[in-house]
């Protein structure tokens, strides 16, 4: 910290405490579950062809979004990484944005 730096010791009263919810007082905040989207739509096989489904799993910049955000199970992920990597493979889906 700044002590070790030789700067002005940081009064305590104004370091983070990292605890800033627990400061609200007793509101506690539930977070829903995310529900995969390949298994409400009941879709039971993922083509690297299908590009418009292949797109909801990619950023506009390329990168394929994390399955802790898009909420897909752990197979599914799988299965949608092998999608997106052949639709690159043959130029369906772009590797990065254009600009």
């Amino acid at each position: 910290m700044a002590e070790a730096r030789g700067g002005r010791p940081i009064a305590a009263s104004s370091r983070p405490t990292g605890g800033d919810k627990a400061m609200m007082g007793n509101k506690r905040y539930f977070r829903r579950k995310k529900v995969c989207f390949l298994y409400t739509e009941k879709i039971d096989h993922i083509d690297y062809k299908d590009t418009e489904l292949l797109k909801r799993f990619v950023t506009e910049r390329g990168k394929i979004i994390p399955r802790r955000i898009s909420g897909a199970s752990a197979q599914d992920q799988r299965r949608l990484r092998t999608a997106i990597k052949r639709a690159r493979n043959i130029a369906m889906l772009p590797f990065a944005s254009e600009s």
